[in-house]
């Protein structure tokens, strides 16, 4: 069974800095994009970031380029996001998820497998 599993969420304030964490379990995932979403209260699922298998290709939504950066570790069927100078507007459930057909998108219809999330919340 696949699983994902968030980790690092919590209470910010503005202009703080938090790591999140993404673990995967059920199968191997060094050949996947692995790729983080989040979803603020009354809207629809924002596309974060994205990272190919190998690590050397990232890209980002545009309201957290310059600000995070994800990045993976295939030893340890991890993925991480650093989120710096956080705003408010960054306040989010973010959830990791997984695009085993290489499609590298941006929408959630490209991504096959999803944790359950952690909140992130940043005051200001």
């Amino acid at each position: 069974q696949v699983q994902l599993v968030e980790s690092g969420g919590g209470l910010v304030q503005a202009g703080d800095s938090l790591r999140l964490s993404c673990t995967a379990s059920g199968r191997a995932f060094s050949r996947d994009i692995m790729g983080w979403f989040r979803q603020a209260p009354g809207k629809e699922r924002e596309f974060v970031a994205a990272v190919s298998w190998t690590g050397g290709t990232t890209f980002y939504g545009d309201s957290v380029k310059g600000r995070f950066t994800i990045s993976r570790d295939n030893a340890k069927n991890t993925a991480y996001l650093q989120m710096n100078s956080l705003k408010p507007e960054d306040t989010a459930v973010y959830y990791c998820a997984v695009d085993s057909r290489l499609r590298f998108g941006k929408r959630t219809s490209d991504y096959d497998f999803w944790g359950r999330g952690t909140q992130v919340t940043v005051s200001s």
